[in-house]
């Protein structure tokens, strides 16, 4: 199992419990993970630390000062 943590900007958009799918972007050096259809944000990680799935489970949202944070599991 592997947890990835995304931004998300607004509330309600996700609960916990959801499948979701990810779309991966790729910048010059690094990748990025989008929660389909455009629901929240990864942080970029280093090609030696590409995601392999594409899908999978919402195991919590965090809101804090900086905004609501939505942590997702994937088979890995």
């Amino acid at each position: 199992m592997r947890e990835i943590e995304f931004k998300m900007e607004r509330q309600g958009l996700l609960r916990e419990g959801d499948r979701v799918t990810v779309t991966e972007g790729l910048l010059p050096s690094n990748y990025y993970y989008t929660i389909d259809p455009s629901l929240a944000m990864s942080g970029n990680f280093p090609f030696r630390e590409r995601l392999l799935a594409r899908e999978g489970v919402v195991t919590a949202i965090e809101e804090n000062e900086r905004g609501f944070y939505v942590k997702v599991e994937f088979d890995e």
